[in-house]
């Protein structure tokens, strides 16, 4: 295999790709020659340290998950494995949660999906175009990278560093940093094909994947990875009582069930990087990294009742407190003379006057002729994401003997075009079409980064690295208009019909535009082996966007080894999280349960629109954060390894979407009168505020130990994570619901026990995860909550070597098939959700594959 450089410049190439990700944290190199082949295992962010998990040598606490421990498990997507693999990590199914359904949001120690820096062979990865709007809670709001365009056969390995670490990085990292590195292999490679099932018999999913590696000339490597992905859609639902009262009453238009709560359908998932590096001497050499991904993913939303859907079928109720059916008159001259008292009843198509005043009447017309039995539109999004990077390092003599230096550029594009179809424009009356293009955002990122570093093998008796850079960023957010019908006013608007595309009106042309802003960074970072066993570092940096200001962070941290088998380590960092554009521009109206239990059409807005502003809207500042860390790390002569780390994260100012807010008649009458022409079309409206404060502590335990068993080996690994957050102060625009999701919807306990028995042609794997109870707000509402209790889950896989090149891997997921308590009849009445759809362990139960694995 080739190698890119010589031992002594590998060392320093990796020291100087670890400054750049993270200066704080590898351990320093040594001249003699004993001492680098020591350091070679000791560098922590880039990993080349091969096990533990956790690296023992670094002041704060990192995870190193390798390929081969990845492939480990049923998971088929980038974020479920890493929820798999670190217990700090959580991330939940999002059925029916708007544009959370296409990109998950997931949380490392208790905070935002935003919260946490991805970065990919070093390099600030972009984010998604999607804003969760509905994120449970948590990430309500939160825009972070889209970590399933990622495939794992790219991966040579994934660092999780989970430490604040804003002063390296500059925005995001409050939460910490995971830092995907892709695979650099010159020869080789493999091909696999994956296929699995639910218990239930469906989401049927195949998964097809590649990765070979190429020289590049004889001088460097082209390392290429492929996956193609298909899954079909899961439904854990029963029947809704309201569509199951209008069966009763006659109308068979209705579905069965109604609505769908399940993972949804995705297609064409392709997904494609390429890792390239060129020796352009002996001291300096180029790299390339590059990928291209696209899926299209579909699912579902609520149900739309045929006999009181609010600005489609509503029209009120008359005295007696009955529901009437809104009816529009299609004449021009309002002449119809159409009935606006028909009662609904049981059942409004076996009502006579409907059949003789509307159905049989050209003059009027109701939405019941068009879809007798309501409906559920069918929402979902064609994502496409695309980067590429260029640089070059090595060491230079020009100005400072032994200069090592790493220039690069960056530029990443995330974009996502929605639709939604078996649904309607209302107020376009019977000439709506049912299927619409709503709009698309487009989040795109750029930068230029120069870093330095210089290591002094004799500084006071000790050995001192010195690092510093400089970052130019650019980034824009584009929301491009969906087609007209998706968001034209039409003439039966007037007559109390809705506008726009039911459950995701397009975004209109007033509203398209593109909104961007730079920052520039700059940095230093100091570590300091003062003595063997005594490591401080310390990393300031400062940073100025063009939209906020500036603001500068530090960072100081260090670790001392007590004797041959135990060392304590702590930081102290100060942190913060730029508003993003999206956060502060983006546009969006959703369908949701409002405070009153009702489905609502429920707009997000800037927070300096004029609706925002009447309601309490500023504009957005940055997040501050304080985080301290100290644990401790055991490495006994027996072979086993352990750390423990304490941490505290206080974030105040937190970014966030407010709880629904009513408009009254009084406030629409207003803004009509200010000019605002839209203000009629939405019930509540929501925008992003700097509102609440948290405080999160935790605790995270790693244990692993191998020893040999029967003629093979026996790997065990454990991992533990406790995790509190309590919100400290929220002002009323946060419901008391919200606060209660973001303190308890994720598992305050969780760990996974981990045993791989290998032998010579096969292994085994069993692994037992529990997950502590949860609440769960389930509908967004003032509709009852749940108390979901505790889980234990299983997974288990077997592999044998068919030959020395083929493998074949049975195994499950959730093996005992587990499922989360049933949700309360009120719940399931309202809503048809059977299980509660945040649940930990997901709500679709146990999932068998069977794995292919050819390697050459």
């Amino acid at each position: 295999m080739y190698k890119l450089k010589p031992l002594s410049k590998v060392l320093k190439y990796t020291l100087l790709s670890s400054l750049s990700v993270g200066a704080a944290v590898p351990t320093l190199a040594f001249a003699e020659d004993d001492k680098v082949e020591k350091n070679i295992e000791k560098i922590a962010v880039v990993g080349t340290r091969a096990a533990p998990r956790s690296i023992g040598d670094s002041p704060v606490p990192v995870d190193v998950i390798s390929a081969e421990e990845f492939n480990k498990q049923g998971s088929t997507d980038m974020v479920s494995m890493l929820q798999t693999t670190v217990p700090s990590f959580n991330v939940n199914e999002q059925p029916i949660n708007d544009a959370s359904s296409l990109v998950r949001p997931a949380n490392l120690r208790g905070m935002a999906a935003d919260h946490t820096l991805v970065l990919v062979n070093g390099k600030r990865r972009h984010r998604s175009a999607v804003i969760t709007f509905l994120g449970g809670g948590l990430s309500d709001g939160a825009q972070g990278p889209d970590l399933s365009v990622i495939p794992s056969v790219a991966i040579k390995q994934v660092e999780v560093l989970r430490d604040g670490a804003a002063a390296q990085y500059g925005s995001d990292a409050i939460a910490g940093v995971i830092n995907f590195v892709l695979n650099d292999a010159s020869e080789g490679g493999r091909f696999e094909v994956k296929h699995g099932s639910y218990y239930e018999g469906d989401g049927d999913t195949l998964q097809v994947a590649g990765n070979i590696g190429l020289p590049l000339t004889d001088k460097g490597f082209a390392n290429f990875s492929f996956e193609f992905k298909e899954a079909d859609p899961t439904s854990r639902s029963v029947q809704r009582d309201d569509a199951a009262s209008l069966i009763a009453g006659g109308n068979n238009f209705v579905g069965v069930p109604a609505q769908v709560w399940g993972n949804p359908e995705f297609k064409n998932d392709v997904k494609v990087f390429g890792n390239f590096g060129l020796e352009l001497s002996n001291d300096s050499e180029a790299y390339m990294f590059l990928n291209y991904a696209e899926r299209e993913v579909e699912g579902g939303f609520y149900f739309r009742n045929p006999h009181n859907r609010g600005g489609v079928y509503d029209g009120g109720t008359n005295d007696d407190d009955q529901q009437l059916l809104l009816v529009a008159d299609l004449t021009a001259d309002m002449s119809g003379n159409c009935p606006m008292d028909i009662q609904t009843g049981s059942n409004v198509l076996n009502n006579p006057r409907y059949v003789d005043e509307v159905a049989n009447n050209p003059d009027c017309f109701a939405f019941n002729e068009m879809f007798p039995g309501g409906f559920t539109p069918k929402f979902g999004g064609k994502i496409v994401d695309s980067s590429i990077a260029v640089g070059t390092k090595g060491e230079s003599n020009a100005f400072i003997d032994e200069l090592m230096y790493d220039i690069s550029f960056y530029a990443g594009s995330n974009e996502v075009d929605f639709m939604i179809s078996n649904t309607i424009n209302p107020s376009l009356g019977p000439d709506t079409p049912t299927s619409f293009k709503p709009g698309k955002y487009i989040q795109s990122e750029q930068s230029l980064n120069i870093d330095f570093s210089k290591y002094i093998d004799n500084f006071n008796d000790g050995a001192l690295n010195v690092a510093g850079g400089f970052e130019f960023r650019h980034e824009s957010y584009e929301s491009i208009a969906g087609d007209y019908k998706s968001w034209e006013i039409g003439p039966l608007a007037a007559q109390g019909f809705g506008i726009g595309s039911n459950g995701f009106p397009g975004l209109s042309a007033k509203s398209a535009g593109k909104n961007d802003r730079d920052s520039f960074a700059t940095y230093i970072d100091v570590e300091y082996n003062v003595t063997d066993d005594f490591m401080l570092s310390g990393a300031l940096r400062f940073e100025d966007f063009s939209d906020f200001g500036s603001t500068t962070k530090g960072k100081l941290a260090g670790r001392y080894q007590l004797n041959d088998e135990f060392a304590i380590r702590g930081a102290f960092s100060t942190g913060f999280k730029a508003p993003t554009i999206g956060q502060s521009t983006v546009r969006n109206v959703t369908t949701a349960f409002g405070t009153d239990g009702a489905l609502i059409d429920r707009a997000t807005l800037p927070p300096t629109d004029p609706i925002s502003v009447l309601k309490g809207g500023t504009a957005l500042t940055p997040e501050e954060s304080e985080a301290i860390s100290f644990g401790v790390v055991a490495e006994l002569d027996n072979g086993l390894f352990v750390t423990a780390d304490y941490f505290n994260i206080d974030v105040s100012d937190r970014i966030a979407t407010v709880s629904g807010i009513k408009l009254t008649s009084d406030d629409i009458d207003l803004l009509l009168a200010q000019g605002v022409q839209d203000a009629s079309s939405f019930s509540e409206v929501s925008y992003f505020t700097n509102d609440f404060d948290t405080s999160t502590e935790g605790l995270d335990v790693v244990a692993n130990y191998s020893a040999d068993f029967m003629d093979g080996e026996n790997k065990y690994a454990l991992a533990y994570n406790w995790t509190k957050t309590e919100v400290t102060q929220h002002s009323e625009n946060i419901s008391t619901e919200r606060v209660r999701m973001i303190e308890e919807n994720l598992p305050e306990h969780r760990w996974s026990f981990t045993t791989t028995h290998s032998n010579e042609g096969w292994r085994a794997m069993v692994r037992v995860n529990y997950f502590a109870g949860i609440y769960e707000d389930h509908l967004d509402s003032a509709l009852p909550i749940e108390d979901i209790s505790a889980e234990f889950t299983i997974d288990a896989e077997v592999a044998y070597d068919v030959t020395e090149s083929f493998e074949v891997i049975l195994g499950a997921k959730n093996l005992l098939d587990e499922t989360p308590d049933e949700n309360t009849m009120w719940d399931t009445e309202v809503a048809g959700a059977q299980y509660p759809v945040t649940s930990p362990i997901g709500i679709n139960g146990g999932f068998y594959y069977l794995k292919g694995v050819y390697k050459f």
